[in-house]
């Protein structure tokens, strides 16, 4: 392994050792994991600045900085820097950190590569499944916010504004959010492996749906 990159996972643990668990360095490697999964697949790919994006990405994440999106890309180039990476694959890193968010899902990106639809893909993933579920409930905790009310319904097809403002339930997260990825992956791997995530998302809102109503 690259030295740096070596360096940067260190530097990532150190700075997120005390972040909110749905967002700490165990979310990091299993991003990166799944980066390297999906890439394997996917084709000739900068492997390099996979890992460098997956490492960095939430490196300092804008719903912990009071929603200021500067300070991720920010610290992220100052650390390449550091390591005197070339200016080339600085500048591809930042703008992949600028565009890998949800933001709303009305958010366009301004930039593209495979590289970035690599590691938004595995973010993604990361947010859905048995692992997306427990970092819902997690983050909502976190942020003291109602598990369900039948009275406040989902708010769909938000601004990224809006999105960012937003304060509903836990339960309506799963409709404003993390129903709507499978459909928005990037890669043929990412969507097969989103697939199976959907699935048993769907299957636990029916179990949640029957045991609220006290039908199970």
């Amino acid at each position: 392994m690259d030295k740096r990159i070596e360096q940067t996972i260190n530097y990532v643990k150190q700075e997120l050792q005390n972040a909110e668990s749905g967002h700490d360095w165990f979310h990091i490697e299993r991003v990166y994991r799944n980066a390297l999964n999906i890439a394997s697949k996917e084709g000739e790919v900068d492997l390099v600045v996979v890992k460098l994006i997956a490492l960095l990405h939430d490196i300092a994440d804008s719903k912990f900085h009071q929603g200021d999106e500067t300070v991720g890309p920010r610290k992220a180039r100052e650390w390449l820097t550091s390591l005197a990476f070339d200016q080339q694959t600085i500048d591809h890193v930042v703008l992949g950190i600028e565009n890998i968010s949800f933001k709303g899902g009305n958010f366009e990106k301004k930039f593209s590569s495979k590289e970035l639809d690599i590691v938004q893909d595995a973010d993604r993933l990361d947010a859905i499944g048995a692992i997306g579920i427990a970092r819902t409930f997690n983050y909502g905790g976190y942020k003291n916010t109602v598990i369900h009310d039948p009275m406040i319904p989902p708010a769909m097809n938000m601004t990224k504004e809006e999105y960012k403002k937003h304060k509903g339930t836990t339960l309506n997260h799963f409709y404003e959010k993390l129903l709507l990825l499978k459909d928005r992956m990037n890669t043929q791997t990412g969507k097969q492996i989103a697939e199976e995530r959907h699935k048993f998302m769907e299957l636990y809102l029916a179990q949640f749906y029957a045991e609220w109503e006290g039908k199970a």
